[in-house]
């Protein structure tokens, strides 16, 4: 709970300032059906530690992945953080969200900059790599926009099997630039050679790939790959970090950019956000590359330094040379970032990748022997799988954390038509012990629970 010293004249003082009489005349612009209109259900007189317990009582109520066995995914893992990563991402040298705008007088901020870049280049065997944007929803939608920028096309092909909440962004940031998306159908899960190959064309910027897939399944996309290059179309892979440790990656399946979701790495999943967008592409894109990269040199006494090499946003350059409007980078989750691919290695990367696997290979030999539910999906999975419950997925979802269980993503939550599919992730957190109870508990369901 934070103290807020300022004064009612300091207040006032701030509001005459920026123009304004009143609190209220401030907050006019957010739509009335958004407001709370009312104040706080508190009652008066009561002591600060009175309203502090009352507030913790309510915050207790929220199921997080702190208290419970969490198998939601979707974009979002609960993969275990280690206590450095706090202790380092807490020091006051980090706490802050933002590149510096004298970027050059903090050092030791780019250089952990550089250190992610050059991480992130590794992890997707990628040439060039900026310093994180938003979230992987931004980083695709900025992804888009250089293939556009790059070929002088205006459609893009994708399947359902990339994240409809990044699809969403995507769509709704370029839509301005003329851009249109054909997207393909994947009935079986896997995004096939047929379905994508039929809508590409020398009229396509970019193909977009999701790697594994939204459904946890890992496709063999190499054949699309040579296809769209064929036709001069660029190939961007939507990319789970986490899975290099076990994958190809995607700079050695010819991938012209690649976006993936950083929280993962060393970042809590925090009820949807701040997260951060990994992004990367080839040398030949580097100057259209988003956001900043930030490079190492030597000063005048041949002393090692690092500075702000490139900036494509139109505060730095000629509005109609700009080729985005992203601001910055997230400094404070790309350092935190930084310091759990430090800890980790390839070899600790690799580990959690098979312990994620190992465990969803097992869950899901498990739920087929439980009558009613299936897996609609074939082929290898990474951390993720698509499960049918017997009656509505999202009465199931409440049974399930009424045991302590958060069972998964209902599709239904992610604008998908499915109200008995739902999406289950398992990180290396996830013990024997829970996935025994998960499987049972749906036993149970079945019993009495199901519709």
């Amino acid at each position: 709970m934070r103290y807020i010293p300022n004064t009612p004249d300091d207040r006032s003082a701030m509001l005459r300032d920026i123009g304004v009489s009143s609190l209220e005349e401030l907050l006019e612009p957010i739509p009335a059906e958004l407001r709370l209109n009312r104040p706080l259900a508190i009652a008066d007189g009561k002591s600060e530690w009175d309203v502090r317990r009352e507030v913790m009582e309510l915050a207790a109520l929220n199921q997080s992945a702190m208290n419970r066995a969490c198998f939601m995914g979707a974009g979002s893992y609960d993969h275990y953080v280690p206590a450095a990563v706090d202790a380092l991402g807490m020091r006051s040298e980090y706490v802050t969200a933002y590149t510096p705008y004298q970027p050059e007088v903090a050092q030791g901020t780019l250089q952990v900059i550089y250190e992610f870049q050059s991480m992130v280049c590794e992890l997707y065997a990628m040439p060039a790599a900026n310093a994180s944007l938003y979230d992987c929803g931004t980083a695709l939608s900025e992804a888009i926009s250089m293939a556009r920028a790059h070929t002088k096309r205006t459609r893009v092909v994708w399947s359902e099997a990339v994240n409809p909440a990044y699809r969403r962004v995507a769509e709704t940031n370029n839509v301005a630039l003329g851009i249109k998306f054909d997207c393909a159908r994947c009935p079986d899960g896997s995004q096939s050679h047929e379905a994508l190959s039929m809508l590409l064309g020398d009229d396509v910027a970019a193909l977009v790939v999701q790697y594994p897939n939204f459904f946890g399944v890992v496709d063999d996309v190499r054949k699309l790959v040579a296809r769209a290059h064929s036709n001069g179309t660029l190939v961007i892979f939507v990319t789970d970090p986490m899975a290099m440790g076990v994958l190809t990656p995607p700079g050695k399946l010819g991938a012209d950019i690649v976006v993936g979701e950083g929280q993962p790495l060393g970042n809590y999943m925090s009820f949807g956000g701040p997260y951060l967008g990994l992004f990367a592409a080839s040398n030949e894109l580097i100057r259209l590359m988003p956001g900043r990269i930030v490079g190492v040199t030597k000063d005048v006494d041949g002393r090692r330094g690092y500075v702000l090499t490139l900036q494509t946003r139109e505060q730095h350059i000629r509005r109609d040379k700009a080729t985005s409007n992203i601001c910055t980078n997230q400094g404070l989750l790309a350092a935190r970032a930084t310091f759990y691919m430090s800890m980790m290695g390839p070899t600790g990367l690799r580990e959690i990748g098979e312990a994620s696997a190992r465990r969803t290979m097992y869950m899901m030999d498990k739920l087929r022997s439980v009558a009613g539910f299936s897996l609609p999906h074939r082929g290898p999975h990474f951390r993720e799988f698509l499960m049918t419950v017997p009656g509505s997925a999202e009465e199931f979802v409440i049974y399930m954390a009424a045991r302590g269980i958060l069972a998964g993503v209902p599709l239904t939550r992610m604008g998908l038509s499915d109200d008995r599919g739902i999406l289950v992730a398992l990180t290396e957190k996830r013990s024997v012990a829970e996935i025994d109870a998960y499987v049972e508990h749906a036993a149970t369901w079945l019993q009495g629970g199901a519709k």
